[in-house]
């Protein structure tokens, strides 16, 4: 049914993000003078669970959302806003396209210790029609600064629902956060878009953590544009036990120059990405060029996801813990 293709592709595209980035000045756990902040609801210990009833024509099955906010449960297919002050969104998703309710969960929280930690999985999903299966796609796990405009209601360039980072004035000297890494141990990806068969893409799926400081400003037309003032890029390429206070430092200015920089992963404009400009639209943010070291950001993009490549390419059985994220002064 073309309507149920339209949205399996919908909302798998919103939880893949690209970069391709695999060099990062890795920092010890503790920096001189240093102080830390933790950001809010960064200690993953808090989640909401939207309890959402899928459609019956796809198995009508009872569905848990999840979302990072102050502990609460919502029942029914009630569209998200960000609660509490949370400043955190997921690939978790609502979509109501056709008359059809659908969700997609791929971020969890996984029980660490006395508290919770956030587990982003890469998987297949799939649609089933009146039992019968009607599309395979293949989906990744994701979280990151900024918002999702919900419910899904257009297969018309996903990203746009996306609101992209949030405010933010300061200049840490680097990020911290505790990660796990499970990875699937296949040797290639595989890019599953629902349409024909899957195909294989050279090379290890590869989780990542991405975080972009913007200068921002818009123009009479409602047009966005941002200079780069920080950047902090970070591939993983190994399973591994809890890793504590790990500790990436934020090269700020142009860093074209530097040995931790690559050209062709870390360049201006790496990602399209979007924001809501003072007219209420969805507009991309269009990043121009490096800002000078000294200057001050208006934003942070922060996000994590359990495979890079884009969209419905990775490999199933990725998995990407994250917990504590801090920024460090």
């Amino acid at each position: 049914m073309k309507y149920n293709s339209q949205f399996l592709v919908l909302f798998v595209a919103l939880v893949c993000f690209s970069g391709d980035i695999d060099a990062q000045r890795i920092l010890g756990d503790t920096l001189k003078n240093e102080r830390e902040e933790m950001i809010p609801f960064g200690d993953m210990n808090q989640w909401i669970n939207r309890r959402i009833k899928e459609s019956g024509i796809i198995g009508g099955n009872m569905k848990d959302v999840y979302a990072i906010g102050p502990t609460e449960i919502i029942e029914g297919a009630i569209p998200y806003v960000n609660k509490g002050g949370s400043p955190w969104a997921t690939s978790n998703v609502l979509a109501k396209v056709a008359g059809i309710t659908k969700t997609n969960t791929s971020v969890f929280p996984d029980r660490r210790g006395t508290g919770f930690s956030a587990r982003m999985d890469t998987r297949m999903e799939s649609v089933r029609v009146l039992g019968i299966v009607d599309i395979t796609v293949l989906a990744a796990g994701s979280t990151f600064l900024g918002s999702v405009n919900e419910p899904i209601k257009s297969t018309k360039n996903p990203q746009k629902i996306l609101v992209s980072g949030i405010p933010f004035s300061k200049k840490p000297r680097a990020v911290r956060f505790d990660y796990k890494i499970k990875l699937s141990g296949e040797p290639n990806r595989i890019k599953a878009t629902g349409f024909g068969k899957s195909k294989t893409i050279k090379g290890k799926d590869l989780p990542c953590a991405i975080l972009l400081l913007q200068k921002r400003w818009e123009d009479g037309n409602g047009n966005v544009f941002a200079k780069r003032v920080g950047t902090m890029v970070n591939y993983y390429y190994e399973s591994t036990n809890w890793v504590e206070d790990a500790t990436y430092e934020i090269m700020y200015g142009d860093i074209t120059s530097s040995r931790y920089y690559l050209e062709d992963r870390m360049h201006i404009q790496d990602e399209e990405r979007f924001t809501i400009n003072s007219k209420g639209e969805s507009v991309p943010i269009q990043e121009v060029g490096w800002a000078d070291a000294d200057e001050t950001p208006t934003h942070i993009i922060l996000q994590f996801a359990s495979s890079h490549g884009g969209a419905y390419i990775g490999s199933p059985g990725n998995s990407f813990w994250i917990d504590n994220v801090r920024l460090v002064y």
